[in-house]
């Protein structure tokens, strides 16, 4: 089985309609996450984006595994080619008050001032624009982790798009869109996804009562963790459902994609193609797959059942250039069997 390939990304004469195309090809079953983030692109486009702020600002909540931080890393991949372009800020990092200096840098009198380089300045943002997009993407990830004093840092940022750094100097954020991830609320999620007693285990879920529920969670949590004025500077506060089974399909073939492209990117002239049959795909979704866990536990299962057996074939020699591999399931649907152009069967545990 022949696996399609993701259209390319964002060329600087595509609509706004190829773009959320993109979007929606490479973010699964969050259509709420691209109705919100495609029209603020499409302001930036048409040059009607508010002066003196950034173009957007986020705040992405949700169960583990659902797609927050993927849906930064595809936004990237669709306006500048490339998943990994943007500024990204790991709020574990920046638990302690005095860790959080190390974003704007020391100023002038302390001791290390010149010593101190800022991991938020103008250099980096511009770096994380392309010949694609002008727009800088910046990522705050788990920012419920950060010292209080990162949202204080934060509030000029959000509303007036400029930073003062520690030398005096001004960062202009007026050509970003700003994210920010965050598992607030995650746990009180989980239980009403998954009710640990009572009746209501058993009681069919009402979907469009149970996203408001999921949404309430997420803003009681947000409201008690972060002040009025901070709150009121997001623009959009997205509540990441969890993710149906159809969209887990849809995220294994998009693994399954990458794959091939992978070995075809590092092996080059000894690349070979892959076939994972739609019963092996059952089986990997159902091993790989759960409402705790989400799309995670899935890239795991596939790493681990089809992956690393392949990795032992290669390593061994067992896999010529061009050849032909096809993964099938065990009867037991335990174990990865791989088979080799026509050769005999290679057997090998997960």
């Amino acid at each position: 089985m022949r696996l399609n390939t993701l259209r390319s990304p964002l060329r600087t004469n595509d609509s706004t309609s190829q773009l959320a195309a993109l979007f929606a090809d490479r973010l699964v079953g969050q259509p709420a996450a691209i109705d919100a983030i495609v029209p603020c692109l499409q302001m930036h486009k048409a040059g009607l984006s508010p002066e003196g702020r950034p173009v957007g600002v986020f705040m992405l909540l949700g169960p583990t595994g659902t797609g927050k931080t993927r849906t930064v890393e595809a936004l990237a991949e669709v306006l500048h080619g490339n998943p990994k372009k943007m500024v990204k800020v790991d709020c574990g990092e920046f638990q302690m008050e005095h860790e959080v200096a190390k974003l704007i840098g020391a100023p002038p009198g302390y001791l290390g001032h010149r010593e101190t380089q800022p991991l938020l300045n103008q250099q980096k943002l511009n770096a994380a624009c392309s010949e694609k997009c002008d727009l800088s993407i910046v990522l705050f990830d788990e920012i419920e982790k950060a010292a209080p004093s990162m949202t204080r840092i934060l509030l000029g940022i959000l509303d007036k798009a400029t930073l003062r750094l520690g030398d005096n100097t001004t960062v202009n954020f007026e050509n970003t869109i700003i994210f920010m991830t965050s598992n607030l609320g995650a746990r009180s999620m989980q239980k009403e996804m998954k009710p640990d007693f009572g009746f209501e285990q058993f009681i069919p879920r009402d979907n469009s009562d149970f996203q408001n529920k999921l949404q309430k969670i997420g803003m009681s949590e947000v409201r008690r963790k972060f002040s009025p004025e901070f709150v009121n500077r997001i623009d959009h506060v997205i509540t990441y459902q969890p993710l149906s089974s159809d969209s887990m399909s849809s995220i294994l073939d998009q693994h399954l994609i990458q794959l091939q492209d992978h070995i075809d990117r590092r092996l080059a002239a000894r690349s070979f193609r892959i076939d994972v049959p739609m019963k092996t795909r059952r089986a990997l979704l159902k091993i790989g797959t759960s409402e705790e866990y989400g799309a995670r536990e899935l890239k795991r299962t596939l790493q681990r059942l089809v992956i690393q057996p392949l990795a032992i074939l290669l390593s061994n020699g067992k896999i010529q250039p061009g050849a032909r591999v096809r993964a099938d399931i065990n009867d037991t649907r335990t174990k990865v069997i791989i088979r080799v152009q026509g050769d005999e069967l290679l057997d090998l545990a997960s």
